[in-house]
């Protein structure tokens, strides 16, 4: 029986290691060829490294599949064009891509720098971006030629970016324009036969080790925090089992995956076809506030 993504070719960036590179085992382990990116950077960006990618394709390899090592920087455009190259070159074509490379650069607002700002914006949304569109291209080409493509891209937003955190405004600013953006392409690409959607992960990496996301002691108890626990969902988004699936954001950790219900209208106040006057609104708006539904929080 073949298995759930046989011969399919998946592009995962920051795949040198935690959450990425259980993507990519995962997805060679179901059948698919992985173009393996990893800039190597340290956790705030800085620095470079072909080690971490080249050992992730490695294990593939040595599990039997298919794997090349790409070590471009998401956050630059010709780099992000150059790695779907890659894979179309390599492999005959591309068939998913997973945006997963991130970074941090914490730091209360009050005492943010610009520079603290641009690099989280430009690997995480702009990451994001590049290579999704670099696909893009080449699958509206292929869907005007007649070759509908069967394709998926999974992006990752985070519970920082849907529900707050503090410390974070570029982090949770940058994850919520991931998730509108995945929502959005969804809405544009179906007609070239691509599915976006998005994972908001909570797992042990790198970026979250210093949060107090330990290891269980006992070894035999099923460790929630794994960041091996995110892959199966993301494997099956990109399979051609996620066909009706899209524009979704989705919540994984452990074992719980659940859906983002995104925003919804609440309490509304009309004013008769009139501009409102200012001056009556402290009558109106505290109460609209007050029976509008609490926000949901970081881990409920």
């Amino acid at each position: 029986m073949a298995r759930l993504n046989e011969g399919r070719v998946v592009l995962i960036t920051g795949a040198g290691g935690g959450i990425g590179r259980e993507h990519a085992l995962a997805f060679a382990a179901t059948g698919a060829k992985i173009v393996v990116n990893d800039l190597g950077g340290d956790m705030h960006g800085g620095g470079r490294d072909d080690h971490p990618a080249q050992e992730t394709a490695a294990l593939i390899r040595d599990m039997g599949g298919e794997a090349v090592v790409n070590g471009g920087n998401v956050a630059n455009f010709d780099d992000a064009k150059a790695m779907v190259r890659q894979a179309i070159d390599t492999f005959g074509t591309i068939d998913v891509v997973v945006n997963n490379a991130g970074i941090l650069r914490d730091r209360m607002l009050a005492n943010m720098e610009e520079a603290e700002w641009d690099a989280i914006i430009a690997v995480h949304l702009k990451g994001t971006f590049g290579p999704t569109r670099a696909a893009v291209e080449y699958w509206r080409d292929q869907s005007k030629a007649g070759n509908q493509p069967d394709a998926r891209v999974i992006n990752t937003s985070s519970p920082s970016g849907l529900f707050g955190n503090v410390g974070q405004t570029n982090y949770g600013a940058a994850k919520a324009g991931i998730a509108a953006f995945s929502i959005i392409a969804g809405m544009e690409l179906g007609r070239y036969g691509v599915n976006v959607n998005a994972i908001a992960p909570v797992a042990r990496t790198r970026m979250t080790e210093n949060l107090g996301m330990t290891k269980p002691e006992d070894e035999t108890k099923f460790d929630a925090l794994d960041p091996a626990n995110i892959s199966p969902l993301v494997v099956w988004l990109g399979s051609p089992e996620s066909k009706d699936v899209t524009s979704q954001i989705f919540l994984v950790a452990g074992d719980r995956i659940g859906v983002a219900e995104g925003w919804h209208r609440g309490p509304t106040a009309e004013n008769d076809g009139l501009r409102w006057d200012p001056n009556t609104l402290g009558a109106v708006i505290p109460d609209l506030v007050k029976n509008a539904r609490p926000a949901a929080g970081m881990f409920e």
